[in-house]
């Protein structure tokens, strides 16, 4: 009997922890999404073939995407404007459709000459391309 009360108190902690996680997540969502300037985007490396959620704000000279499923305060990527090139913009097809947002059109773009590609929504898509649009003068950005 002894045994099982112990079995009991750990599943219950190892919950416990669980869903302290999951919380902790949530709330770290709900304070990047309430800041001016973020959209979900969905960001595919060429290292690795799998997408990745999550949500980008921008900032003045980069765009900072932060993954959803993480704990930390910093982004895990950033994107400096100037380096940042869209080479073309698609529909998301094949078994894309259901690794990223429903309706999401894919933007490969090319960062410091390394291929990128990422997932938003059209309303995204037009705030990022006038975002790279608006870069001060001098920087070169190429918006397809």
């Amino acid at each position: 009997m002894r045994e099982l009360l112990l079995s009991l108190e750990v599943a219950g902690a190892c919950a416990l922890v669980v869903l302290l996680g999951l919380v902790l997540v949530l709330v770290r969502r709900r304070r990047l999404t309430g800041r001016l300037g973020t959209f979900d985007c969905s960001v595919r490396h060429p290292s690795s073939r799998r997408w990745a959620w999550g949500v980008a704000r921008y900032e003045t000279d980069r765009l900072d995407w932060y993954r959803t499923f993480s704990l930390s305060p910093r982004p895990s990527c950033s994107f400096a404007r100037g380096a940042l090139d869209v080479t073309r913009r698609r529909d998301a097809d094949g078994q894309e459709r259901f690794a990223v947002q429903p309706g999401a059109i894919v933007v490969e773009c090319r960062h410091r000459g390394a291929p990128l590609e990422l997932a938003m929504s059209s309303d995204a898509y037009t705030g990022f391309a006038s975002w790279l649009e608006s870069a001060p003068p001098g920087q070169n950005v190429n918006v397809a």
